[in-house]
């Protein structure tokens, strides 16, 4: 069947110059969604400075998450139409302002706006639509290009959370947001001069949201993106906490999230680069059921730091997997044109279970003094994520 719609195909595409838009993309990601996802290691100094609760401190990393991937409807679709760089400019001017804003905060309401809207702009500029672009810059090596890229949040998260957690030590959380300010946007700043529109793709791109909404692999799709979401980024927050409340020194604790980041690296790279052998769909499945089993490890850790670590890295094989591959899925099921309004809207679900998820899992932890409940939720959670996927139907063969 033919459509309107078709990928331009351009002697550029899987050249030298598309691998710059991957090193941009790598760069982006490791500064926004580092700095996002290194919030556990404020958690215990803004809260105690604050006298705040672990739900009422959680919801400023959940406003983050939300803002992160909501707007990003609002900045994939700003990038398929004026292009990714301006894009990413307003992310390093709102990363600065929203960073800056929160070291002279006096309350943590005001927190809220600074850091969950500042983050999160700068988070849905420096990461999905710059993906989408990646997936514009290649065809045959696509699947290796997006894996790379993704890799960056892995990186980030990995060197930035303990960072955090020692420059915290040293100089307070006041200073150390101050510091990753600065430093930040200046690496911001320096990809918009690797990034570029796609090759073939002069202007503005076509909005694919009917089509989206449309599709019942879509459809199927986004709920169980959320179902996932919802439990996905309460250790992000909390895993920390816990270790910390067993006796785990602080950069100890914040080292969790950094393990669970490095070994996302792995699993976006090596998922994407077993494509081809595997399929991308009975790989995304497996992310599914590693994020299920991670939690089963995370209930049996008790005090042993050792078994948290083996709980972060399957967690974080599970959701590098499922980065490295929801770009894919989307791509191959609905194609790249307009890619980036596509995975705005993907990317909700998870904005959603992450506005929900973490301030509900501190709730339930401040009233029952125990964790226990809060993980078997998120297995239960990552499970039903991986049911939604079983009888998938297949991708619609009329796509652009």
């Amino acid at each position: 069947m033919t459509t309107p719609l078709a990928e331009t195909v351009s002697p550029l595409v899987d050249s030298p110059r598309a691998w710059l838009t991957v090193i941009a993309t790598f760069f982006s990601s490791f500064v926004t969604l580092g700095i996002a996802y290194s919030f556990g290691a404020f958690f215990t100094s803004m809260a105690e400075e604050f006298g705040s609760t672990r739900s009422a401190t959680a919801i400023i990393f959940a406003v983050t998450t939300f803002s992160f991937f909501w707007l990003s409807i609002v900045t994939g679709r700003a990038a398929d139409r004026f292009g990714p760089r301006p894009v990413l400019l307003v992310g390093a001017a709102s990363l600065f302002a929203g960073l800056m804003a929160t070291s002279r905060v006096q309350s943590l309401g005001v927190g809220y706006v600074t850091y969950g809207a500042g983050v999160g702009l700068a988070a849905a500029c420096g990461y999905i639509p710059m993906i989408a672009t990646v997936g514009g810059w290649f065809r045959e090596k696509r699947a290796a290009a997006v894996g790379l890229a993704v890799a960056g949040i892995g990186a980030g998260t990995m060197v930035t959370s303990p960072l955090s957690a020692s420059l915290i030590d040293r100089y307070g959380w006041r200073d150390t947001y101050v510091i990753l300010a600065v430093v930040g946007t200046a690496v911001l700043l320096l990809c918009t001069c690797l990034i570029d529109r796609p090759p073939g793709q002069t202007g503005p791109q076509p909005a694919r949201f009917g089509a989206a909404i449309a599709s019942p692999v879509f459809r199927r799709l986004h709920l169980s993106a959320f179902s996932s979401g919802l439990a996905l980024f309460v250790p992000f927050v909390f895993v920390g906490q816990y270790a910390k409340e067993r006796g785990v020194d602080s950069v100890a604790a914040a080292v969790l999230v950094g393990a669970l980041g490095g070994a996302s690296i792995l699993a976006r790279v090596g998922f994407g680069g077993l494509v081809r052998r595997l399929g991308s769909m009975p790989l995304y499945r497996l992310s599914f059921a590693l994020l299920s089993v991670s939690f089963l490890l995370w209930l049996a850790a008790g005090n042993s730091y050792g078994m948290l670590l083996a709980f972060v890295v399957v967690l974080g094989v599970g959701y590098g997997g499922f980065v490295a591959l929801s770009t894919i899925v989307i791509a191959e099921r609905m194609g790249v044109v307009g890619l980036g309004s596509l995975l705005g809207l993907f990317y909700t679900a998870q904005g959603l279970g992450g506005l929900i998820g973490p301030p509900t899992a501190g709730w339930i932890i401040d009233r029952t003094d125990s964790y226990r409940v809060v993980i078997l939720l998120c297995c239960a959670l990552e499970a039903l994520a991986l049911a939604l996927l079983t009888g998938l139907p297949s991708p619609e063969p009329d796509r652009p």
